[in-house]
């Protein structure tokens, strides 16, 4: 029986696109190992790891954390994944990163989620939270009976400062002015799969049938397994 090779892929889109939920389906269809850069740092900083007090200084003082810094904690962590086919997240965000990433494995395929600023801006502007419980509204897909009241405790929602208009505005921007080298870098190397829309929904099969192409769908076949 032929094996076949270990997926390394890498999931790109702009805060919001729908990043998380497309990871969480392709994990939950396809087995694939989630390495999500923004989890380990929060992990690293949580446990006071040399890493995340470094990590924590920067982000302290409004800075992005140094490609070597990003690079070194990825790297360590991907160390004990060589057995499992993985999807990045996050990682890597600058054209430093991905020539670093080059250096020690080869990835096969970069899944870009192009969905529409201006979609993306609707989508987190409108997103509202009860502080006390985590429960999230969002104006247009589940908004909360009353207007800025939350359902259960009639206490009032709050936008979280990334959820902000002008927040959501320099986020993009800063995704843009970063990430667009990252993307036209795995573009020339013939990587770069992008899938457009502005419906996670309607994006999602698209995605499915790509990577049914490279890898078989065990969310039927493993059934009976808890995941």
């Amino acid at each position: 029986m032929v094996v076949p090779p270990l997926l390394r892929a890498v999931i790109m889109g702009p805060p919001g696109s729908g990043k998380g939920t497309v990871s969480a389906r392709i994990i939950k269809h396809f087995g694939v190992k989630h390495l999500s850069s923004g989890d380990l740092l929060r992990d690293n900083m949580q446990k006071k790891t040399e890493v995340g007090i470094l990590a924590k200084s920067y982000i302290d003082q409004g800075q992005l954390i140094p490609d070597d810094i990003m690079t070194q904690l990825m790297l360590n962590e991907l160390k004990g994944l060589d057995r499992y086919n993985w999807l990045l997240d996050g990682f890597p965000r600058t054209v430093a990163q991905a020539e670093a990433l080059d250096k020690e494995c080869h990835i096969d395929t970069v899944i870009d989620l192009d969905v529409p600023f201006e979609t993306i801006k609707c989508r987190l502007t409108a997103r509202w939270i009860h502080p006390s419980s985590g429960r999230v509204y969002n104006l247009e897909f589940s908004p909360p009976k009353v207007q800025g009241i939350d359902d259960i405790t009639g206490e009032p929602l709050v936008q979280r400062d990334d959820d902000k208009p002008e927040t959501v505005s320099k986020r993009l921007q800063a995704y843009d002015a970063q990430t667009k080298p990252v993307l036209e870098y795995y573009r020339k190397k013939g990587l770069l799969k992008s899938f457009s829309g502005t419906e996670t929904n309607k994006i999602w099969p698209h995605i499915y049938a790509f990577l049914q192409t490279k890898l078989p769908d065990v969310s039927q076949k493993d059934a009976a397994i808890p995941r």
